[in-house]
């Protein structure tokens, strides 16, 4: 039996970073909680302080198959390298010529650099461009591949 699992990423603006993800992922932002109009309305509810409103932020797969993200406010930086990251596979796998693969990996980094990202390396098999290492606009590491 398998375990309902999300991903939580601590970081310093919940917002900015579900935004950029979003875009990165094909994500949705999530709805309120079933019997609430807006999150608005759930949070005042619960009496959360408006001063925390901002602390999280949530994104669903939109075909509700893939795991949920969440992100938290946290106070502290990010100060290491991540132990764990995403793949974010755009490319169709090593599978795929690398001549198809390869623009398409080339085209997204292009689309979440505009939106953010930036380039830490591109990462060679046999002599070839095989994927890019990239952070986010908080400098968690991803690789594009």
């Amino acid at each position: 039996m398998t375990t309902r699992w999300t991903l939580t990423v601590d970081c310093a603006q919940p917002a900015v970073l579900a935004a950029f993800w979003r875009l990165a992922l094909g994500y949705a932002e999530a709805p309120p909680p079933e019997g609430f109009g807006s999150w608005q309305e759930w949070l005042t509810h619960f009496k959360i302080p408006e001063d925390e409103w901002d602390d999280a932020a949530y994104l669903l797969d939109p075909d509700g198959v893939l795991p949920g993200i969440s992100f938290l406010k946290v106070p502290e930086p990010k100060v290491v390298k991540n132990r764990i990251h995403l793949d974010v596979q755009v490319g169709g796998g090593r599978q795929e010529p690398w001549e198809v693969r390869w623009p398409r990996v080339t085209a997204a980094v292009t689309r979440l650099t505009d939106a953010g990202a930036t380039v830490i390396r591109v990462d060679e098999q046999d002599g070839q461009p095989d994927h890019v290492v990239m952070a986010d606009p908080e400098g968690n590491e991803f690789d594009v591949l």
